[in-house]
């Protein structure tokens, strides 16, 4: 929208981004950017560019182990390099729109979380890790302060969560639940902790299987739709609400009754993109994540099955809208991630699609 109304955007490592693709402006990718030895700008010479004057880019750092040092040296090292290169492409690009997403705040949640948390089932209390995070808070606002002094009063300021965090409780172990249930068949018992693709799954007896994550994604082996698929098309409803109602009885790990929320995908997307699950699965509120893997001793695991972390998902996020030239008295609002784009867009003057909701009624007042 915004090349369209003839403007220019910097787009700074929001997901997803690799492979970099053309806009109208320059773009650097985001944390799933395998190396720097990949391209990962546009135009492609940026990169040599901001290496050039910056110094080399630093996509991410590895977050689930225990070397907790080690995780904040690389958060805070990363965060420097990438407002240093941010402050470079603010002050020596031209543009419109500048579009930037620090996953720093992210990895210090998920690594760090349990160091603060008096509720978390691991904190320890006197930790040397216990203000890691509002101290990574502290100085993250630091660093926006840094940008608020490159601009001028023409330019409105949005931060936005992309999602909310808290502590997690656990991880529920899916494709054993399924398992147990009569859902998934294996031809010969796991010896070993193991990934679904590593086990030798009989596909021809399975109804359904599971992946990992912070919700889980449930998928029914639909005939006609899944290479091996067993449910006929006509069963395939009562089977995916067979399932929901299953789901949404399981208990925790003392039989405590669990605030689980399962969820076709039509219901809460208008549009269903690429391959969604038939069944989406929030865990206690999300308290507990999925875990894909199978061969534990227990479904109920006390950590993540893909390496130590210790925060979720959660459904609420912060969002903070200024304009230097008028005072919106700190008023608060209820706001949904939908409204973001549209207030965007209205703030820059540009038309709001028909098929987006309207913005904020504080953006016209």
């Amino acid at each position: 929208y915004v090349a369209e109304a003839g403007g220019s955007s910097c787009i700074y490592a929001v997901p997803p981004s690799y492979p970099p693709y053309p806009v109208e402006g320059c773009l650097v990718s985001c944390f799933i950017t395998p190396s720097v030895e990949k391209d990962y700008t546009y135009p492609s010479e940026l990169k040599a560019e901001l290496e050039g004057s910056v110094g080399q880019y630093i996509p991410d750092v590895e977050f689930r182990k225990e070397d907790k040092r080690s995780i904040l040296k690389g958060v805070y090292e990363m965060t420097e390099r990438h407002f240093d290169m941010i402050k470079y492409l603010i002050t020596h690009k031209p543009w419109s729109l500048f579009f930037l997403v620090e996953i720093g705040l992210d990895r210090v949640h998920h690594a760090f979380w349990k160091c603060f948390d008096e509720e978390h089932h691991l904190y320890q209390p006197g930790n040397e890790f216990e203000n890691v995070v509002e101290d990574y808070y502290a100085y993250l606002d630091g660093k926006i302060g840094e940008l608020l002094k490159l601009l001028d009063d023409d330019t409105q300021i949005l931060i936005v969560s992309d999602h909310g965090a808290k502590r997690m409780k656990g991880a529920f172990c899916i494709n054993s639940w399924l398992e147990e249930e009569g859902y998934l068949k294996l031809r010969r018992p796991l010896s070993r902790i193991s990934r679904l693709e590593e086990a030798d799954v009989d596909w021809s007896r399975t109804i359904a299987w599971g992946w990992g994550g912070y919700y889980a994604r449930v998928f029914i082996n639909v005939d006609g739709r899944e290479a091996q698929g067993v449910v006929p098309r006509d069963e395939y409803e009562d089977v995916r609400e067979e399932l929901r109602r299953r789901l949404m009885g399981i208990r925790g790990p003392n039989g405590e009754r669990w605030e689980t929320k399962v969820y076709k995908p039509e219901e809460l997307y208008p549009v269903c993109r690429g391959n969604p699950p038939d069944l989406m699965v929030y865990f206690d509120n999300l308290y507990w994540r999925s875990a894909g893997t199978m061969g534990h001793r227990n479904i109920y695991l006390p950590e993540n099955d893909t390496g130590p972390d210790d925060a979720v998902h959660d459904k609420y996020g912060l969002y903070i809208y200024h304009d230097p030239r008028r005072d919106l008295g700190g008023r608060r609002f209820d706001m949904t991630i939908y409204e973001v784009a549209p207030l965007v867009l209205r703030a820059m003057g540009l038309q709001v699609p028909g098929d987006m909701r309207r913005p904020p009624e504080f953006v016209d007042d």
